[in-house]
């Protein structure tokens, strides 16, 4: 198994034009790889502006395979990468979904993974354009074994303990989140807690952590930006501010075998009396 690793983070802001976003994408993509990245991995809907800001968007769906999946397969090849593609919103026959594409550097789909959680808040009205997955989905890439959650999935552990059950070196999230204008933050740092929850899952899980947000002011949202990645003990290797770029970051896969000889939390695992997290 590789043990160094190169992560490239694109993060981006979205226009009205979808073709535009996505040559911008494929250019960062190509930035990353330039870099010297192994992986690369793009923001949640990349291809357009935060539709689910309101609940009468006209979006258009494309199938998978399709336009947008044929240019991702065609970047990972020619730049000799890992991609995570985003997400892209996938018409299959008459339900939609929230979903996120691999491709290892030969240009082939080796994971496909529909957003599971989906959120129905303010500005965030995703149930009305998404069905839930049922799923979860890691894929051998020759840079590690790469699990791929989304968003909102980001808040649930169980989501995280699943990926790393089932072989995830890296977590990768494609997101799209920031603050919203009007909406007072109550509870506390929204940014701060995003970012918090997801080292969690990094220590315990011995998993290296990749969120990757996009950028910019659509309408009432403002996002912040913040993609970064953070080591199996929690350590932030990288964090992006709020402007555009490629980014590329080294991790070590191998400090995951050393977090779980001196901790344990894997091995010292009690599955039988998780019993009550499936009701």
């Amino acid at each position: 198994m590789v043990s160094k690793v190169k992560i490239g983070l694109v993060q981006m802001s979205m226009s009205g034009d979808p073709k535009s976003n996505l040559r911008k994408a494929l250019g960062f993509v190509e930035q990353a790889a330039a870099g010297g990245a192994d992986v690369v991995c793009l923001p949640e809907l990349f291809t357009s502006t935060y539709f689910p800001s309101t609940r009468r968007s006209r979006a258009a769906p494309e199938t998978i395979p399709g336009p947008t999946s044929r240019a991702l397969s065609e970047s990972a090849k020619k730049n000799g990468v890992a991609l995570v593609g985003g997400t892209i919103y996938e018409r299959a026959g008459r339900s939609r979904y929230n979903t996120c594409l691999v491709f290892d550097g030969k240009g082939r789909t080796v994971s496909k993974y529909r957003k599971v959680h989906i959120p129905q808040d303010e500005h965030y009205y995703e149930q009305d354009y998404f069905e839930p997955g049922t799923k979860y989905s890691v894929a051998e890439t020759g840079k590690g074994t790469l699990g791929t959650l989304i968003c909102f999935d980001q808040w649930y552990p169980e989501a995280a303990r699943v990926n790393r059950l089932m072989g995830a070196d890296i977590l990768f999230y494609p997101t799209a989140i920031g603050w919203v204008r009007g909406i007072e933050p109550v509870e506390g740092d929204w940014k701060q807690a995003w970012e918090a929850v997801q080292v969690g899952h990094a220590i315990a899980n011995s998993v290296v952590v990749c969120a990757v947000n996009r950028v910019g002011r659509e309408g009432d949202t403002n996002f912040w930006g913040g993609s970064f990645v953070c080591d199996q003990f929690g350590k932030v290797l990288f964090r992006a501010g709020e402007e555009e770029g490629a980014s590329v970051v080294e991790c070590d896969l191998g400090l995951a075998k050393t977090v779980e000889d001196g901790w344990g939390f894997m091995r010292n695992r009690k599955g039988k009396t998780y019993g009550a997290l499936a009701k």
